[in-house]
């Protein structure tokens, strides 16, 4: 059986100059993965002739999946994520004592702007920039000469402790926690309804693999002041059901062929309420809480866990994707500055600044719209 016309019409309708180039996919093609990888490819060819700046085919890094970067590949960015562990904080003395490495420091980052970087109009954007600049403090700082890689959710719904990013060797982001009993898991964010999840398979500190001596040191967000040093360990509890349902090759090939626009895309992406089914978690969501544990479930301090990155890069990829497949028209934002405009704030706009300090200098939206340079993008990257 085939997508549905309808789907299928909308695909083509938004697809501007390339819209024949996106097939009526069977439902075994999509739900396999050979659906995405095909928009993956359409987005590919889609991004020739758009180079810019000192951009070029020459030099363009292509972020790869982590299963498909060779095993000493994976060691060398395992080392300089150790490296950027090792690296003392740059954040002025005093400002947040739980602190203690260039690590930590992208994770107070983030943790200080959380409530202007989520359910907001520059999230993706956001996201964008500060993964991008993690990417160049391990090469700037800790010699690393490989690229960003990302973690396709889809590969690992079945079964995330046999994932080569899970699986606790010595070629992975560290094991799933030790198992604790407990019962399932109860998302309830205070706003739209709770989504119940089955109880995860770890709950415990690492057991093995990197990362299992890593201690995360700021929060929990529950905490009087998270900025205080709280040193503890990395705690996992990967949860297959989380990923079943949010974060399969149909979720995310969905996600890309049933969002006309930026507003649909952004907040189908974040499973935003008012714009998306109740109990609905979206696929950002969904492998934040296939990975989980603390800091994984902590909104404000999941960098933490250095499996962040590699989800994050898959959101990118997955927003890279859907942007070239109509790049020209799919260049805008929408959303206001603040976590579902509470408190109300202006909508955000492709001139607003993104603002990692004090890790990289602002720069405005419009500016990062480009992953392959031009239009002022410092960005030289494309997905395989």
């Amino acid at each position: 059986m085939k997508l549905s016309s309808i789907t299928v019409t909308a695909a083509a309708a938004v697809g501007g100059a390339h819209a024949f180039d996106i097939p009526s996919w069977t439902q075994a093609a999509i739900d396999s993965g050979l659906a995405l990888a095909g928009l993956n490819g359409i987005a590919m060819v889609n991004s020739i002739g758009k180079f810019g700046g000192s951009c070029n085919l020459g030099n363009v890094k292509l972020r790869k999946e982590w299963r498909y970067l060779s095993k000493p590949e994976r060691k060398h960015y395992i080392a300089a994520v150790e490296c950027l562990q090792s690296k003392p904080s740059i954040l002025p003395a005093g400002l947040a004592p739980g602190s203690q490495s260039l690590f930590d420091d992208f994770v107070y980052v983030h943790m200080n702007q959380t409530l202007q970087i989520h359910f907001t109009g520059n999230f993706l954007i956001w996201h964008r920039y500060f993964i991008h600049i993690y990417e160049k403090k391990l090469k700037e700082e800790c010699g690393y000469t490989g690229v960003l890689p990302y973690w396709e959710w889809g590969y690992d719904v079945n079964d995330l402790r046999a994932s080569p990013v899970f699986d606790g060797s010595d070629t992975s982001m560290g094991s799933d926690g030790e198992f604790i009993p407990g019962p399932p898991q109860v998302l309830d964010f205070g706003f739209g309804d709770p989504i119940i999840l089955e109880k995860g398979s770890g709950g415990g500190c690492l057991f093995s693999g990197p990362f299992k001596d890593l201690l995360i040191r700021l929060g929990p967000a529950t905490e009087p002041d998270p900025t205080q040093d709280n040193p503890r360990c990395v705690k996992r509890d990967l949860n297959v059901d989380c990923g079943r349902r949010f974060a399969t090759f149909r979720n995310t090939t969905d996600t890309i062929l049933n969002s006309p626009d930026i507003m649909t895309f952004r907040t189908t992406m974040e499973g935003e309420p008012g714009y998306t089914p109740p109990g609905y978690m979206g696929i950002h969501g969904g492998g934040h809480f296939m990975i989980s544990g603390d800091p994984g479930s902590d909104a404000f301090i999941s960098p933490g866990d250095p499996a962040f990155y590699l989800h994050h890069a898959q959101v990118d990829r997955v927003y890279w994707i859907w942007q070239m497949l109509d790049y020209q028209n799919r260049r805008g934002v929408h959303g206001t500055n603040t976590f579902m405009n509470l408190p109300p704030s202006a909508n955000t706009t492709v001139e607003d600044y993104v603002d990692v300090w004090p890790l990289a200098p602002p720069i405005k939206i419009k500016n990062l719209m480009s992953t392959i340079g031009g239009e002022g993008s410092p960005l030289c990257y494309l997905y395989l």
